[in-house]
């Protein structure tokens, strides 16, 4: 990685706003989370650009080069530097010349395609990409998965101001809370969830823990989590059917809608001590 300073981005900003209620409108100060374009560059190409919360940016990069296949291992990624341009911000990364090969040959497959949806994609095999079957043992209790959604919400500090933004948070084996990362995007913030554990400890054990995720459960979300062996994913709101059936064939634990006194079970429920 640069040994450069990684710059410092404003994640929100304080606006005039009008306030209207039963008691009628009132002016006030209030607080709204920043989206940037973000550019993602590898090794002098640019491959995306995401609308993020400028903060964590090199958490990110690794996490989505990660889940998106591009890179396989931390050690593929030589060096990352966030740049700020004149419309956004560049994370300019420099990956070994294999993945770079790769990437460029996938690039060029899709040079010329039209359409909508997940760009490129002109069969349901190239949509739908499906990880192999997570290999997992962890266990938790619903007290556990109840009390760690509580710690989470706590650890939530731009939701808190703004009320703007998702969060994705990674539950250790012992039930407690390591890592959250916020992101306005529900994507960005698991990617850069995954990028600060890769960051942390390249051989982090992914399998031994559960993603907690402040949204509805995607097809991308289980898809992501599924790509890098995580075999518990707990979220806030429902999932989608897709993302029912990529869990299943992932061998991935699936919940939905959890509470503080409940839950409901998608998929491999065999993880989910029923005790509580």
């Amino acid at each position: 990685m640069s040994d450069m300073g990684i710059p410092e981005f404003t994640t929100s900003i304080d606006v005039d706003v009008e306030r209207w209620n039963d008691a009628g409108v009132s002016s006030r100060r209030d607080v709204v989370a920043e989206e940037v374009p973000v550019a993602l560059e590898y090794n002098g190409i640019s491959h995306a650009v995401m609308m993020a919360t400028p903060a964590d940016l090199e958490d990110f990069a690794l996490g989505f080069s990660l889940t998106e296949g591009i890179l396989q291992d931390r050690s593929e990624l030589f060096d990352c530097e966030i740049v700020e341009a004149t419309d956004g911000i560049q994370v300019q990364m420099q990956i070994a010349t294999e993945r770079f090969v790769a990437l460029k040959e996938k690039r060029r497959n899709l040079t010329g395609r039209t359409g909508c949806g997940l760009c490129g994609a002109e069969t349901l095999q190239q949509a739908v990409r499906k990880p192999a079957a997570v290999v997992c043992d962890v266990r938790f209790s619903a007290s556990t998965i109840y009390a760690a959604m509580a710690a989470m919400q706590k650890q939530q500090h731009l939701q808190q101001v703004t009320g703007a933004t998702h969060a994705a948070a990674w539950l250790q084996a012992d039930g407690t809370i390591s890592v959250v990362r916020e992101d306005v995007g529900r994507h960005n913030a698991l990617d850069k969830l995954i990028g600060a554990l890769a960051q942390r400890n390249p051989k982090h054990d992914f399998a031994n823990g559960a993603v907690l995720i402040t949204s509805r459960a995607s097809y991308e979300m289980v898809q992501k989590s599924a790509t890098m062996g995580i075999g518990f994913i707990v979220a806030v709101s429902a999932p989608t059917a897709l993302a029912i059936r990529l869990a299943e064939q992932a061998n991935v634990t699936l919940l939905g809608f959890v509470r503080q006194t409940g839950h409901v079970a998608y998929a491999h429920s065999q993880r989910l001590e029923r005790a509580i």
